[in-house]
């Protein structure tokens, strides 16, 4: 049986640069000297996943207690052996294949059908679009075989991050394509560190709460008569990391001197394909008890709801919901702990650790549909005390409303100039969305630097910290609309009128003249323009 705690099966790559593959008690082995840093899948989902299932696997097994014990094995890691005596109670979850219970596959043995083990890859073409031959961007039969490695975490991902798959295919516990968020720690690159740093408070499941944890140890509780799966209820909390909504068991082959079509390691067994029943868990109520996944309120009264990499990507505008809480965005448990708690109490006065940073990803699907992996890495500025970080979130949130107003007014000015009144282009059209999109790239190396800075001194920086962004919101905002809505001496007169009275929409509101304009004014705390004087319309009489 291929197991998936003591059999070597995670690609890696150490600080020297060395690839090995381990078993997930080894993120501890040799930290001192050459640690493991990342993972080495030739997959972006499958990196994002890794480090979701080694945080579930300590989280399960291996939690602590309390904040107390937390800091002692920051700063003193557990040995290789403390892990593995660790995993071991849990270690019956983990076998792949052979007989029994296998690694989020249905507990019965299925027989219907067999899907082409690609389709374990969300990208794959559907049954739908090969027999319509349209599968013209992404071919059918590029994966046809994967070795157990590739199989367990193409499984772990599907399950975890399942989307829409039709009548009965149910979603992931978080929704189709979560929106995963973590924090990376600065002074200390390792995997383990990475991993600790988002592993929250717990005890270990007893041995009668194994079931509860991990779905596939007893019969699926199936949701033909709508059964709902919720924590408390009839599942435990730890199984917000071993979510099995999708009733799957894999088929796999001997094929001696095999290479796997994803990693091209050797492996004499492949999985080959994949049979299907619907009707799997329906999971509900679960947010916000994923620590990794920021969660939203869709409307007054309504149950919170996971939130999901949308079209455009993550950027800062993004920071309000996933760093810091609004009215109805929330960041993720594990983000709020570590500014909150544990970043806090590794700082040391003396010696300021380096800037944190923070991981936003995921899949962005529509329904089913696969449209892109997203992944960002941002900052994480702090202040030395915790009023001073009040200061700083304040402004990042005000930075991040001004902006916001302004990349809205652009938009709409923009397509004031290019169409006229009744055009029916609509404000969302990829035209539109390039600009916007294209005004959050070229500010947001502002934000961080002037959002940095502020933090270093937020009693006496507000004033010029606000100046500086208006500036920089007006001169971006200003070469953007030049750049796409150009007059040139080829542009007749009406187009030049149109034109230059967008333009002027577009000052009033920068320079505070308009309802936007004291809106954003507002926003940043800056005194008003005056009035202009109302000219003096006397007649003189001859």
């Amino acid at each position: 049986m291929f197991d998936l705690i003591k059999t070597s099966w995670i690609p890696i790559r150490r600080r020297s640069g060395k690839t090995e593959i381990i078993r997930p008690s080894q993120i501890v082995e040799n930290i001192e000297a050459d640690p493991v840093v990342d993972f080495d899948w030739p997959r972006v989902d499958f990196q994002i996943a890794s480090i979701e299932f080694l945080i579930g696997l300590l989280a399960t097994a291996f939690p602590p207690a309390t904040e107390r014990k937390w800091r002692a094995l920051w700063r003193t890691p557990p040995t290789l052996e403390d892990l593995e005596a660790a995993f071991e109670p849990i270690r019956k979850a983990f076998n792949l294949d052979g007989p029994g219970p296998r690694f989020l596959q249905d507990f019965e043995p299925l027989s219907n059908g067999n899907e082409p083990i690609e389709r374990l890859l969300f990208e794959a073409p559907g049954e739908q679009t090969i027999k319509k031959n349209m599968d013209l961007l992404n071919h059918r039969n590029r994966v046809q075989r994967m070795g157990r490695p590739a199989a367990a975490m193409a499984l772990y991902t599907m399950q975890s991050w399942a989307p829409s798959g039709g009548k009965g295919n149910r979603t992931g516990l978080r929704g189709g394509g979560p929106l995963i968020t973590f924090v990376t720690p600065s002074d200390h690159d390792s995997l383990w560190h990475r991993c600790w740093a988002n592993v929250p408070l717990g005890t270990p499941p007893s041995e009668s709460d194994l079931p509860k944890v991990f779905p596939w140890l007893a019969p699926t509780l199936t949701s033909e008569k709508n059964l709902e799966i919720q924590p408390e209820l009839n599942a435990h909390p730890l199984q917000a990391w071993w979510g099995m909504p999708r009733r799957i068991r894999l088929n796999f082959e001997e094929q001696p001197d095999a290479r796997c079509d994803i990693t091209n390691e050797p492996d004499d067994i492949q999985a080959t394909g994949w049979c299907q029943r619907p009707y799997g868990a329906n999971y509900n109520y679960w947010a916000p008890r994923h620590p990794l996944t920021p969660t939203y309120r869709p409307g007054k009264d309504k149950e919170l709801l996971f939130q999901h990499p949308q079209p455009g990507g993550i950027r800062y505008r993004h920071w309000l919901g996933l760093v810091i809480p609004t009215d109805t965005s929330f960041e993720a448990p594990a983000i709020r702990t570590w500014r909150n708690d544990r970043q806090p109490d590794l700082d040391d006065g003396d010696t300021p650790r380096p800037m944190d940073r923070f991981f936003a990803g995921g899949a962005d699907f529509d329904n089913m549909k696969l449209r892109s992996f997203a992944e960002s890495h941002f900052p994480l500025p702090r202040a030395a005390t915790p009023e001073d970080q009040l200061l700083v979130d304040d402004m990042a949130r005000r930075l991040v409303q001004a902006s916001t107003l302004v990349a809205d007014t652009l938009r709409s000015t923009v397509r004031a100039a290019l169409f006229s009144a009744g055009a029916t282009v609509k404000l969302d059209a990829s035209l539109f969305t390039c600009l916007r999109e294209e005004f959050w790239n070229r500010t947001e190396p502002a934000f961080f630097g002037h959002l940095t800075r502020y933090s270093q001194n937020p009693t006496a920086a507000q004033d010029q910290t606000c100046h500086d962004w208006l500036a920089d919101l007006r001169r971006v905002a200003l070469d953007l609309f030049d750049e796409y809505a150009p007059a040139t001496p080829d542009t007749d007169i009406q187009e030049c009128t149109q034109i230059g009275n967008s333009r002027r929409w577009l000052l009033s509101t920068l320079y505070g003249h308009s309802k936007d304009g004291k809106q954003l004014f507002e926003f940043l705390k800056q005194p008003l323009p005056p009035k202009a004087p109302k000219k003096n319309r006397t007649n003189h009489a001859s």
